[in-house]
Order: structure tokens, then C-alpha cells, then sequence
């Protein structure tokens, strides 16, 4: 029996929360015996315990992610720091429990410095997922070289992330990895969340929390192309919290600085009346149950996160940017930009609206896609048979 510590940053608040919560709710216990500590005490803590699940909640587990631009980066670092100097509780209690388990997997490269002080500190052989495509700065070439250097295996979601990751550590020789897409299974029986229209029009939906590289505003510029046709068959909804940083540029920027968030962005460009905002949704099931399609508009092109899968996984077609075609093919389980241009799009979402048997085809095609690359007793192996391969190799 294999004994795993599983450390993850979010609680259910996020997709690498989320997505973990999969790996683990499939492993076949006869093998694996896991224990999951969580940075917030979120949603996904009971689901644990319901599953038999060992879980703790660690509020002062130390997690830092570079960003895009050097003052924010400086100014995490001086965060992370304090957070790591109040951290002493957690890492007495890590290395305690480092001594009872054969393997720990640390759940996103944000905790790259826990990685590193276990190392120094305790022989227990460690993993880590690679969940997301840094910006390329001195930052995020550093925390994933140390990243590289201060675990003994990586998983890497899809072959964009092992791609990334090489590139940021120089060519520098990698530790074991392997690549194991995220777990997405069909749909549970549930209700739509009762804020989304169910009135007969296109819903187009988002589930994203609110940033300037996923892309979100850009449900507005959508919402503007669809509604200057005259056309009032669709309606768009948003999941997430919507807040707005005052750094952003332009028009968001001054709503940020007014106290306003995306939805006062949406009434300035005068599409207030065709989006709903839910705020957050502890559960996103109810929103892939309530929308016929999902749009990511995302600045990263990147169309194969949490939100892409899940959707897919529930039958709703995605329209997305990017030009990688494993999950989201053009004509086959959604749309796909390789430059984001709203009058096009708003274009193809109008056609689907008006070729509901063209929505119900793609929707089936996303299933049985999601079906063959995201089954969760054969992905939760993979990730079983390489945290095995470490931990005996260690």
C-alpha cells in the first residue's frame, strides 16, 4: 500500500483543486492510501471526507505563482516571505507526517518553495503537477528551475506544459515526468442554477474567476457583437468573481478605480441587459446543467483547462482560442480562434443559434472525446503507476 500526501493551494476555490479531488476520488484504494491537506477550508474538504478521504485544512501552507509584471512580483515576494516566516506550524507538522507517508505530491508548481525545503530537510520522495503556462520572466524561470531541481517526478497536464517547462529551464535535464490529463467525468444529475435564464435563448456561458489573461472581459466585446446584429436570441451568463484591478488598462482600469466591477463594465458598453453575472458558484455542475455552450476567451491560448473539460465532459460545445485541437477541434466539439476577433465568434455562436441539431451533434462528439482522454479510473491510474515508479525509485 502506497501512503500519499496530496498538498493543495486552493480547497476547491480553483481547477487544480478541483481537478486533484478527481485524481484522488478515483484511485483504486486497495493500492493507494490517501491523505490531502488543503491550503482554505473551500467546498471540496467535505466532498473529501464524504469519499473516506483523510483531510486537513493547513491555512498557513506558503504558495507563490509569478505574474506577469515585475512590481507585482516583487511585491508577492515580500508576501510570500511573511507567509513563510508564519508558516513555522505547517512545516514542524510536514516534516512529522514526511516520516509516515512514502510519497508527497505537491498540487501546483505554487508550492515549488515547500518542495525545496523538503528536500533539504526530509528523504521522502516528492511530485509535483505542472498545471499552468507561466509568463515568461526571470520569475517563472526561476520558480519552476527550482521547481525541477527540488522534486524527484513532475505530471504535467497536457504536452503544452512539459513544452513550457522545458523552454523556462533552459533545456536543463528533467526529473522522471509524465503526462496525465485532468479527469472530467459526465454530468451528475443536477438542476441549472436558478439565476440562468432558461427562457429559450442561446445561453452561452463562462466559468472563470475574473483576470486579464483568462480573458473574461471579453465575454463583453461578444455580448456587443451579438447584440449590434439586432439579434435577441442569445444571452450570455458569467461564473466567478468579477472584481477588477485598478492597474488594468483603459475602460477597466477606471471602472476598477470607481469601485466598480466586470458587470459596470458591461453596462458602460451598454450590454448590462445581455449578460448574467452569478457571482461565484460553489458548484459548477449547475452551470454546465443550465448553458448550451461554454466560450474561454482566454488571452493565453490555452484551450484546455478545468472549465474547457468539465463542459465538454457535460456535452456543451466550447469556443475558444488557441491552436491546440486535443480538446476543442473547430467544427467537431466547439470553435477555435487562433486570434481572438468578437464579430467572428458572436458569428458562430448566431449560426448555432440558429442550428440547434449543429449544438446537439458537437455536444455528443464532446462527450465521447472527454470520455476516451479524461476517464477517471485510467487517468487516476497513470497517476498512481508514476507516483509507484517514484516512490520505488527513490
Amino acid at each position: 500500500m502506497l501512503r500519499v500526501l496530496c498538498l493543495d493551494i486552493e480547497g476547491g476555490f480553483g481547477g487544480s483543486s478541483r481537478s486533484l479531488f478527481q485524481s484522488v476520488k478515483n484511485l483504486d484504494r486497495s493500492v493507494v492510501s490517501p491523505e490531502v491537506w488543503c491550503a482554505k477550508d473551500g467546498p471540496i474538504v467535505a466532498r473529501y471526507r464524504d469519499c473516506g478521504v483523510p483531510v486537513r485544512v493547513m491555512p498557513d501552507m506558503p504558495r507563490f505563482i509569478a505574474l506577469p509584471r515585475l512590481s507585482r512580483n516583487l511585491y508577492t515576494l515580500l508576501l510570500y516571505g511573511r507567509a513563510w516566516m508564519r508558516s513555522g506550524d505547517f512545516r514542524r507538522a510536514l516534516l512529522k507526517r514526511a516520516s509516515e507517508v512514502d510519497l508527497i505530491h505537491l498540487n501546483h508548481e505554487a508550492l515549488f518553495g515547500v518542495a525545496y525545503f523538503l528536500k533539504k530537510l526530509h528523504a521522502t520522495p516528492r511530485t509535483m503537477h505542472i498545471r499552468t503556462n507561466l509568463v515568461d520572466t526571470i520569475f517563472a524561470r526561476r520558480q519552476l528551475s527550482l521547481a525541477a531541481r527540488s522534486v524527484d517526478g513532475l505530471v504535467f497536464i497536457t504536452d503544452n506544459e512539459e513544452t513550457t517547462f522545458r523552454r523556462y529551464t533552459d533545456g536543463a535535464p528533467l526529473p522522471p515526468y509524465a503526462v496525465v490529463h485532468n479527469i472530467a467525468e459526465p454530468l451528475p444529475k443536477t438542476s441549472p442554477h436558478p439565476g440562468i435564464p432558461q427562457d429559450g435563448r442561446l445561453v452561452v456561458g463562462c466559468v472563470s474567476n475574473y483576470s486579464w489573461t483568462r480573458g473574461v472581459d471579453r465575454v463583453v466585446d461578444l455580448a456587443a457583437s451579438v447584440k449590434a446584429t439586432g439579434r435577441r436570441d442569445v444571452v450570455f451568463v458569467v461564473a466567478g468573481q468579477m472584481s477588477l484591478s485598478r492597474s488594468l488598462p483603459g475602460e477597466l482600469g477606471e471602472v476598477a478605480r470607481q469601485g466598480g466591477d466586470l458587470s459596470d463594465y458591461a453596462k458602460l458598453k451598454g450590454v448590462g441587459d445581455s449578460i448574467v453575472f452569478l457571482g461565484h458558484v460553489a458548484e459548477p455542475e449547475r452551470v454546465y446543467a443550465g448553458i448550451d455552450l461554454l466560450v474561454k476567451p482566454t488571452r493565453e491560448s490555452n484551450p484546455w483547462g478545468r472549465d474547457v473539460i468539465e463542459a465538454l465532459a457535460a456535452g456543451r460545445p466550447v469556443f475558444s482560442i488557441g491552436t491546440y485541437e486535443r480538446f476543442v477541434q473547430s467544427g467537431e466539439t466547439g470553435y477555435l480562434q487562433s486570434d481572438f476577433d468578437a464579430y467572428d465568434m458572436a458569428a458562430q455562436i448566431l449560426d448555432i443559434a440558429s442550428n440547434r441539431d449543429l449544438l446537439h451533434d458537437m455536444g455528443t462528439r464532446a462527450k465521447d472525446r472527454i470520455r476516451r482522454l479524461c476517464s477517471g479510473p485510467e487517468r487516476a491510474q497513470e497517476l498512481a503507476d508514476f507516483w509507484m515508479r517514484i516512490a520505488h525509485r527513490a
